[in-house]
């Protein structure tokens, strides 16, 4: 009986969350390799890969762990088979970095659009396109239109999307799944080995439905994501809230 009472608890949280645009993702197997310490701050302990995430980037060092996190992301818990259409205003990405990543820059397809207006007609056609991999877009501003649209197209293509929102406003209310902030941690080597280290970041979760927010430090190391120290469940509160307080 208790068996029974957890599977109708199981499915009705599945079609719950399917109602909230987070169903069960095809192109996933579960968690992104290191990410286990997260499993209790996914909804059913699973990346909803099938939805729009929202990265906020306020600097541009902000921006470049950005990249890096996400391109780990989509190496570790995607099968990519499929192109990545990757739209930016400028050419800042070094293509040859990105096989650090474990992932051919060749599957990338960089779109450079000359105006706000045009990278959000090349995100929703993009969007549209089931045979990608994944859409990462960089825009100045998200509101909650086009947000909800994009997700929209997701649940209809399931092709994921990462939007870096350029202009951080933490308050401005989305319809994504995700939100998060990814910024630059000081390099760890290991065995006393010259160089720079691996790339190291301290990452926000700040919302994500169905699921709870948090902070950890972590680094990419040996083809997978490696936890610094334990997780830290942080309350994110609004900005007024929080200079108030």
């Amino acid at each position: 009986m208790a068996a029974k009472k957890t599977d109708i608890i199981a499915a009705l949280q599945k079609e719950i969350l399917s109602l909230n645009g987070i169903k069960t993702p095809a192109i996933s197997s579960g968690l992104p390799k290191g990410l286990n310490f997260m499993i209790h701050h996914l909804p059913t302990g699973i990346f909803p890969v099938n939805g729009v995430h929202e990265f906020l980037c306020e600097k541009p060092s902000e921006l470049s762990s950005t990249y890096g996190f996400i391109t780990g992301l989509l190496s570790s818990c995607m099968n990519i088979k499929g192109m990545i259409v990757w739209i930016c205003r400028e050419s800042f990405i070094f293509p040859p970095a990105i096989l650090s990543f474990d992932i051919n820059p060749e599957k990338i397809i960089f779109i450079h659009p000359s105006s706000e207006k045009e990278t959000l007609w090349v995100i929703e056609e993009a969007l549209k396109c089931s045979s990608l991999s994944a859409v990462i877009a960089e825009i100045n501003e998200l509101n909650f239109t086009n947000s909800r649209r994009f997700q929209l197209l997701i649940e209809q293509s399931r092709v994921p999307g990462f939007i870096l929102k350029l202009r951080s406003q933490k308050s401005v209310t989305t319809a994504c799944i995700s939100k998060w902030k990814i910024s630059s941690s000081p390099g760890h080597k290991g065995n006393d080995i010259p160089g720079v280290g691996h790339p190291s970041w301290k990452v926000e979760l700040l919302k994500m439905r169905n699921g709870k927010p948090g902070s950890w430090e972590i680094q990419w190391r040996d083809h997978s994501f490696v936890e610094l120290q334990s997780p830290e469940i942080t309350e994110i509160l609004p900005d007024f809230q929080k200079k108030t307080g």
